[in-house]
């Protein structure tokens, strides 16, 4: 059978004996997000569980993907496999990941212990807190324990799918405040980690006096995690050493406590309830066509029906 037309199940089967080929193939059918992505779901979901989430968010232009190579590096150091989704926004001709991520973390491209792979936003949440969580799955199911999600930005999309890892590393730079202000209370809200990155430069102790004070302000209760804030410079790798030592520290506090047992049950319910919510999204679509709906729409125009009587009507046709 051509390669090309391996079904999912051999993809699958293909991917867990490292083709790498084969991944990056169920990636696109998972980005997609037809019956394909519904079957490598299926068969993803029994082997995962065991792979362990790092998310990487912060403004534009603080360095995450040259942060995220160092970390790389430091990871390879230790005899560590590691697989990344860096979350790019979508070109609007092709709905392709444009930023090329792969591009920067190019020394990595041939390590056999690498994956790297660029998911696009394509403009809408729905696809992506789908399909984002979906990947890592596959990606712990065929063998890669650490998986880090790097996002490009802090907007809605970027904060919701970092937030959702089992660590999360927010990066700021010096000056950061002057920034990005807008974003500060999300940004609090999920940091596990925050990272003053390019902390070669001028501000950098402000910055950390200015997240100091965010942290004492905070609700924390006193047997809550309190982010550690690591200095790094992404381009020398100086502090990546003790960034990993705060993931690690974070990951222990988090099984010992329960809290990331609490944070996946949470993950999986609003999985869930995405799931739910977009098929009831299709199945709307579906309803409101057709010759009734056309006629409805008219009489509600002329005033004729209240729109709520004629989305009773159309939506008795959806079976209980």
């Amino acid at each position: 059978m051509s390669r090309s037309r391996r079904s999912p199940t051999e993809l699958f089967e293909a991917a867990a004996g490292d083709d790498r080929g084969a991944l990056a193939r169920l990636l696109s059918l998972i980005e997609r997000g037809d019956d394909d992505a519904r079957t490598i779901g299926r068969l993803a979901y029994p082997l995962s569980g065991t792979g362990y989430t790092i998310g990487i968010t912060g403004a534009p232009g603080a360095g995450k993907s040259t942060l995220t190579s160092s970390f790389i590096g430091h990871l390879r150091k230790l005899d560590l496999e590691v697989a990344v989704l860096a979350i790019d926004p979508s070109s609007p001709f092709t709905g392709g990941a444009i930023l090329g991520d792969r591009v920067r973390m190019q020394e990595h491209a041939t390590d056999p212990g690498v994956f790297i792979r660029s998911m696009a936003t394509r403009g809408h949440l729905g696809g992506l807190s789908l399909a984002a969580p979906a990947a890592v799955r596959l990606l712990d199911a065929i063998g890669r324990k650490l998986i880090l999600v790097e996002t490009v930005g802090v907007g809605q999309v970027e904060v919701e799918v970092a937030g959702k890892a089992d660590t999360t590393i927010v990066v700021v730079n010096p000056g950061w405040g002057d920034s990005i202000q807008a974003n500060k209370a999300g940004l609090m809200e999920i940091a596990d980690v925050f990272v003053i990155n390019k902390a070669d430069r001028k501000g950098a102790e402000e910055t950390r006096r200015d997240l100091m004070q965010m942290l004492d302000l905070s609700d924390l209760t006193s047997d809550a995690w309190r982010p550690p804030i690591v200095a790094t410079v992404g381009t020398t790798g100086d502090g990546v050493p003790e960034l990993w030592e705060a993931v690690v520290e974070h990951r222990e506090f988090a099984e010992s406590s329960g809290q990331l047992l609490e944070r996946r049950t949470f993950r999986m319910r609003s999985e869930l309830r995405e799931i739910v919510a977009q098929r009831l999204g299709r199945r709307a679509r579906e309803i409101c066509s057709g010759e009734r709906w056309d006629e409805l729409t008219s009489e509600v125009v002329a005033l004729t029906v209240d729109p709520w009587t004629a989305a009773d009507e159309m939506l008795g046709s959806v079976d209980a």
